[in-house]
């Protein structure tokens, strides 16, 4: 492993598009995993931009991360329900759906859950 390592999401490994042109993910392979950047435009539901790739009804990732911008609401299939924003941290089990608020997109980083995100059933 290097001591210094510098990646930028401009240049990512991989970007998978959302439906609807409502988004993107950027993810970057690293010795410990994947890391992706999720840029949610104004819009963007879950159940409407993704799941059509993913193929589950609700979405099955844990998600570990950080909010940079906009705000975005989670209801998890049991009904609980939670908003972030910029600058919160936020942990997310599996069995969710999630929108966008507002009219600016929603930028948030993830290093546990975005692996398999938005990348359609095979």
């Amino acid at each position: 492993m290097a001591g210094l390592v510098r990646r930028s999401f401009d240049s990512a490994d991989e970007t998978r598009p959302f439906e609807g042109g409502k988004g993107r993910m950027d993810l970057l392979q690293t010795a410990d995993g994947p890391v992706g950047r999720a840029v949610f435009e104004p819009g963007w539901k879950w159940s409407e931009h993704v799941k059509p790739l993913a193929g589950t009804d609700s979405c099955e990732a844990a998600h570990t991360g950080y909010v940079v911008s906009g705000r975005i609401q989670v209801v998890m299939d049991d009904g609980e329900s939670g908003e972030y924003g910029t600058g919160d941290f936020l942990q997310i089990a599996p069995g969710h759906d999630a929108w966008v608020l507002g009219d600016e997109p929603c930028v948030v980083l993830d290093w546990t859950g975005y692996g398999n995100f938005a990348k359609p059933a095979a």
